[in-house]
C-alpha cells in the first residue's frame, strides 16, 4: 500500500558504514588461552587472558587511525543538516470535513516543506495533499528558529501533487535546488521533515531507483509520476519535505512511502527536482501548469506479440493506437502503430512515461521525436499544443 503524508515523520541520522581493512604491518595480538591457577595448578577454562596495558594502548591507537576516515563522513552529514535546517518547515493545516463525523467539522494534517526562491518569489514547496482545502489562515508554517508565519498565497498542481506557498519574512533562508537530473541509483541522500510531528528529523539512505510510475496514492489524481525511491526512512509527516545530495541540494520532494504498517519499511518515494521546479515556476508565473499535447492514444499492453507483429526484438517505447485529427502528431504525419523511442532526446520507456515528459513540457516548444515505422528508425519534428485546447 502506499501511504501520503500523514502527521510528521521521527528521523534520525544513521550510518552505513564498512570498517576498515587491519594494516597489514600491525603484529598480531597474544593468542588467548586458559588461565592457570599457578597456585594449585588448575585450569579456568572459562576464563580467559586479557591483554596487557601495551596491547589495550595499541588497540586505542589503531581504533583512533581507522576512526578518521568515517568521522571525516560524520562531518560531512552535521556540515549538511546545518546548511538545510534553517531551509526546511514543519507544516499544521486545519481543514474542513467533507463528511463531518461524530461532532467534528475539521481534521488536521501535518507535513514538511522546504524553502526556496520560485520565479522571484521566496515560497515553501510541499505537497498538495498536505495544505489541500485548507485556507490560508489555517495553515500554520514553522520555522527552524521557532517562528511561524501563515501563507500570503497557495498554489497547487493536482497533477503532481505540489503545492507552492508564498511567505513574507525576514532572515529567511532558501535551500540551494540541484539543477537537472543529475542523480543515480546508488548515490547517497539525506531525507529531511517532521515524521509524527518530530521536526527536523534527517535519515540517511541511497537512490533504490528511479523512473516509478503508475503508483496508486489514494485519490488518483497524480496523473504525472517519474518517483525516485529511496531507502532513506521515510515517514507520515515526511512529506514535502527535501531529499538531500551530499552537496546539499535538493534532488527530490519527499511524497509517499510504500508501507503495510503505516510506517517506514525502507520503500520511500520522492518527486525528482526537475519536476518540481518546473511546475513550481508554471504555478508562480502563470497560476496553473498548461500541460503540453501530442494528440495520440497510447497502447497500454504493448507487450511482445505486438512487438513482434511490428517487426522489433522486444517491445521498448510507447505503441501509437490512434492519432487525434488536428493535433500536432496528426500535423506531424505521426501514424497509427508508429511506436515513439526517444522524446527530446531522451529513450522512452512506456506510455507512462511519455506522458510524464509531455506534460513537463513548456507549451509552444517544438520537440523533436525518435520513432519506429515499417521496420525503421524515423525522426520528427513537432509543435507541441495546448491539452487544454482538445480536452
Amino acid at each position: 500500500m502506499i501511504h501520503r503524508g500523514f502527521p510528521p515523520v521521527i528521523l534520525s541520522v544513521y550510518y552505513l558504514l564498512a570498517l576498515a581493512p587491519a594494516h597489514a604491518d600491525e603484529p598480531p595480538l597474544t593468542p588467548v588461552g586458559p588461565a592457570v591457577d599457578r597456585r594449585s595448578e588448575r585450569v579456568d577454562p572459562m576464563r580467559t587472558v586479557r591483554m596487557s596495558a601495551a596491547e589495550r594502548e595499541r588497540l586505542y591507537e589503531q581504533a583512533a587511525r581507522d576512526a578518521e576516515m568515517l568521522e571525516s563522513q560524520g562531518r560531512q552529514l552535521r556540515r549538511l543538516t546545518d546548511l538545510l535546517r534553517p531551509a526546511v518547515v514543519h507544516i499544521d493545516a486545519t481543514k474542513p470535513l467533507s463528511r463531518p463525523r461524530s461532532g467534528k467539522t475539521t481534521e488536521d494534517e501535518a507535513g514538511s516543506g522546504v524553502i526556496a526562491q520560485i520565479a522571484g518569489v521566496t515560497a515553501v514547496i510541499t505537497n498538495r495533499h498536505v495544505v489541500n482545502r485548507a485556507a490560508l489562515e489555517d495553515i500554520a508554517i514553522r520555522l527552524d528558529d521557532g517562528r511561524e508565519l501563515r501563507p500570503k498565497r497557495l498554489w497547487s498542481d493536482p497533477g503532481t501533487d505540489i503545492a507552492v506557498l508564498a511567505i513574507d519574512a525576514d532572515d529567511l533562508q532558501p535551500a540551494r535546488l540541484a539543477e537537472g537530473d543529475t542523480l543515480r541509483i546508488g548515490d547517497t541522500v539525506l531525507a529531511i521533515g517532521s515524521p509524527f510531528g518530530l521536526s527536523h528529523s534527517v535519515t540517511l539512505g541511497i537512490v533504490s531507483a528511479k523512473g516509478r510510475r503508475d503508483l496508486d496514492l489514494g485519490d488518483g489524481n497524480v496523473k504525472f509520476q517519474d518517483f525516485i525511491q529511496t531507502d532513506a526512512a521515510i515517514n507520515p509527516g515526511n512529506s514535502g519535505g527535501p531529499l538531500v545530495n551530499l552537496r546539499g541540494e535538493v534532488v527530490g520532494l519527499n511524497t509517499a512511502i510504500a508501507s503495510n504498517s503505516g510506517g517506514s519499511e525502507g520503500i520511500g518515494f520522492a518527486i525528482p527536482i526537475p519536476m518540481v521546479i518546473f511546475v513550481a515556476r508554471q504555478l508562480v508565473e502563470l497560476g496553473t501548469v498548461p500541460r503540453a499535447y501530442l494528440g495520440v492514444a497510447l497502447d497500454k499492453k504493448f507487450d511482445q506479440q505486438e512487438a513482434d507483429r511490428l517487426g522489433m526484438v522486444r517491445p521498448v517505447g510507447s505503441r501509437v493506437e490512434t492519432v487525434t485529427r488536428g493535433a500536432p502528431a496528426d500535423l506531424a504525419g505521426i501514424r497509427p502503430n508508429d511506436v515513439i523511442l526517444e522524446f527530446e532526446g531522451k529513450p522512452v520507456e512506456d506510455d507512462d512515461h511519455l506522458m510524464s515528459l509531455v506534460g513537463m513540457t513548456p507549451l509552444d516548444r517544438t520537440v523533436e521525436l525518435v520513432i519506429f515505422r515499417e521496420r525503421e528508425r524515423m525522426t520528427l519534428r513537432m509543435k507541441v499544443a495546448s491539452r487544454k485546447d482538445f480536452e
